[in-house]
C-alpha cells in the first residue's frame, strides 16, 4: 500500500504538478487511511471497502475530526483511487457514495441591543470620514444590508423621503427595504458632505478623492468602529445578524424577516430562530424561579 501511495504522490508531484501545500494535505489524509487500513487487516487499496471507510470516517469523527476535514480526506481518497484505476492496480473506488458527516452549523454572531446602542450612539467627530462612517453603520444595522449591497448603492437607490432604500441583491435580485430614522438622519449628514469630495459616479459611500469605498475599505472602517467603541472585533455581517436577530426577537415574523435579508429559501433565516431561542433561554434562567436551581434541597 505504502508503494502505491508513494506512486501516487509521484504522479501528483511531477504529473499534476499540485503546490507543495496540496501535496502535503493528501499526503497526510491517506496516510491516516493506510494507518487505519493495515489496524484492520487491509493489506491492499484493491481489499479496501465502503464499509471498511465508512467506520475509518466515523472513528476520525469521533475522535474529533471535523467535517471539513473529513470531506478533504475523502476528496484525497477519490484522486488515489482514480488513478489506481487507471493504473490498473483495482476496479473500484471505495469512497463512491460516502459523504462526510455533516458538522454543527455555527450560529452567527450578533450583537445584542444594548452592545447596538453603544456603537451607534458615541460621539460623531465633524469630519468627512466620521460622518461617513455613522452613514454607514447606521444604514447596515438599520436596513439588514450585505456589504456587497452597500458598497454598491448609488444615489438613486436612496429615497430618504420615503424612508427606502433599493439594492441589488444576490442573483442581482432587486429589493426595498425600509430605512430608520436615525440612518436617515446620518444619511442626510453625509451626503452634502459626500458632495465635497467631488465623486467620480453615483455611489453612496465614497473616499476624500471620491471614489466608491472597495469592500476592503469599509471592513477596515466597520472594525476600527469596534475596536474604538466597543473594544471588540466587528464586522459587516455582525451589523446585519445584528439586524436580523434583533427584528426576529420583537416580531417573531420569520417570512418578514426572511424577505428584509433577501433569503431565497426560508431555511436560510431560520437559523436566526436559534439565536431568539438563546436569548429566550436566557431570560428563562434569570427569571424563573426554579431555573437556576442545581443539586439544592430542593432535588
Amino acid at each position: 500500500m505504502q508503494a502505491d501511495l508513494d506512486a501516487y504522490l509521484h504522479h501528483l508531484r511531477n504529473e499534476r504538478q499540485v503546490s507543495a501545500h496540496t501535496l502535503d494535505g493528501y499526503q497526510r489524509d491517506l496516510l491516516k487511511v493506510l494507518v487505519l487500513s493495515e489496524k484492520a487487516g487491509v493489506d491492499e487499496w484493491a481489499a479496501l471497502d465502503g464499509r471498511n471507510l465508512r467506520s475509518f470516517i466515523a472513528r476520525l469523527h469521533l475522535d474529533g475530526q471535523s467535517s471539513r476535514s473529513l470531506s478533504r480526506l475523502l476528496s484525497a481518497v477519490r484522486g488515489l483511487y482514480r488513478y489506481l484505476m487507471r493504473e490498473g492496480r483495482c476496479r473500484h473506488d471505495p469512497a463512491a457514495g460516502i459523504a462526510a458527516p455533516k458538522g454543527a452549523r455555527r450560529l452567527p454572531k450578533a450583537l445584542d441591543a444594548d452592545r447596538t446602542l453603544q456603537l451607534l450612539e458615541g460621539a460623531v467627530e465633524d469630519d468627512f470620514i466620521a460622518h461617513r462612517d455613522q452613514a454607514m453603520l447606521e444604514l447596515f444595522y438599520s436596513s439588514g444590508l450585505r456589504l456587497s449591497e452597500l458598497v454598491g448603492l448609488d444615489l438613486q437607490g436612496l429615497d430618504l423621503a420615503a424612508g427606502l432604500v433599493r439594492v441589488h441583491g444576490k442573483g442581482n435580485k432587486v429589493r426595498e427595504l425600509p430605512v430608520g430614522r436615525k440612518a436617515r438622519e446620518a444619511l442626510e449628514t453625509w451626503l452634502p458632505i459626500r458632495a465635497s469630495a467631488r465623486p467620480a459616479d453615483q455611489a453612496v459611500f465614497v473616499s476624500q478623492q471620491g471614489r466608491r469605498l472597495s469592500p476592503r475599505a469599509v471592513q477596515l472602517r466597520v472594525r476600527e468602529a469596534g475596536v474604538r467603541e466597543l473594544g471588540q472585533h466587528l464586522h459587516p455581517h455582525m451589523l446585519r445578524h445584528s439586524f436580523a436577530s434583533h427584528m426576529l426577537e420583537s416580531s417573531q415574523d420569520l417570512r418578514a424577516v426572511q424577505e428584509l435579508l433577501g433569503h431565497a429559501d426560508i431555511s436560510t433565516t431560520q437559523i436566526y430562530t436559534h439565536l431568539d431561542f438563546q436569548h429566550l433561554a436566557a431570560v428563562y434562567d434569570q427569571a424563573h424561579p426554579r431555573a437556576k436551581r442545581r443539586g439544592g434541597a430542593d432535588e
